[in-house]
């Protein structure tokens, strides 16, 4: 399986993984704001824009050896979302192909359990599910929206999520169904902390998806961004684009 890459820049290298149902557009924005002072490489997830897929890569650990045969030999990781937990999952794999590991609105598990509250209660995820079967492009529309809701230009945000989104092929619907059997069953909670990987964490706090209330059961530094929701590097880019090149400059 090989998954479309898109590299541009100088510096460091920054790898930037998207989230559910998402592709590599969204993170252009960030992506302009960075260039010139990393090295960066943007990863589609399997079968998500022109990346392919294959039917038998349904696990945590099929998605993540896909990213890494596609990622540099050693960077910084920004995993967003679901690419959160890839990302998370690689650092324990191979921990020597990470200068850092940033987590963007993500979390080791995204849906609450008696002793879980920080997360999204199961039957969120169970509906897209199952919305998904009926229509697509109207459940991801549906997500996309919660992604900004609560936060400050929510209605600006959604649009530039739209704009970017619409600007690459949509997602196969079996790699969809596969990505939300990643958020609904993967808990990576008990996970071994990576040996030598610094760890941060960026939240938004007005995110609907990730809780901010996350913050305090998290390793490592993290930074929550006020006013921001599920998609803080589109609504408040500029403070993300500082957050990523203060941690950077101290991997």
């Amino acid at each position: 399986m090989r998954l479309a890459t898109q590299v541009s820049g100088q510096g460091p290298d920054l790898l930037l993984l998207h989230g559910w149902g998402m592709n590599l557009a969204v993170w252009q924005p960030l992506v302009e704001t960075l260039e010139e002072e990393f090295r960066i490489t943007v990863v589609e997830l399997p079968g998500h824009g022109a990346s392919s897929w294959d039917p038998g890569c349904r696990s945590l650990d099929h998605w993540t050896a896909a990213v890494l045969d596609a990622a540099p030999s050693r960077a910084i990781w920004c995993g967003w979302s679901l690419g959160g937990l890839i990302a998370q999952r690689a650092a324990a794999l191979a921990p020597e192909r990470f200068s850092a590991l940033v987590g963007m609105a993500t979390s080791p598990c995204f849906v609450t359990k008696p002793d879980w509250p920080w997360a999204m209660e199961t039957s969120v995820l169970e509906r897209f599910a199952s919305e998904l079967e009926a229509d697509q492009v109207r459940t991801l529309r549906r997500f996309l929206a919660l992604q900004v809701q609560g936060a400050e230009n929510s209605r600006a945000t959604l649009q530039l999520l739209r704009t970017e989104f619409e600007a690459r092929p949509a997602a196969r619907v079996p790699a969809l169904r596969a990505g939300l059997d990643l958020l609904l069953g993967v808990d990576l909670r008990n996970l071994p902390e990576p040996t030598g990987v610094s760890m941060h964490w960026l939240l938004g706090g007005r995110d609907q998806l990730v809780p901010p209330a996350l913050a305090s059961h998290l390793p490592g530094r993290v930074r929550v961004i006020r006013g921001a929701g599920h998609a803080p590097f589109l609504s408040h880019q500029e403070e993300c684009a500082g957050i990523l090149r203060e941690w950077a400059a101290n991997v």
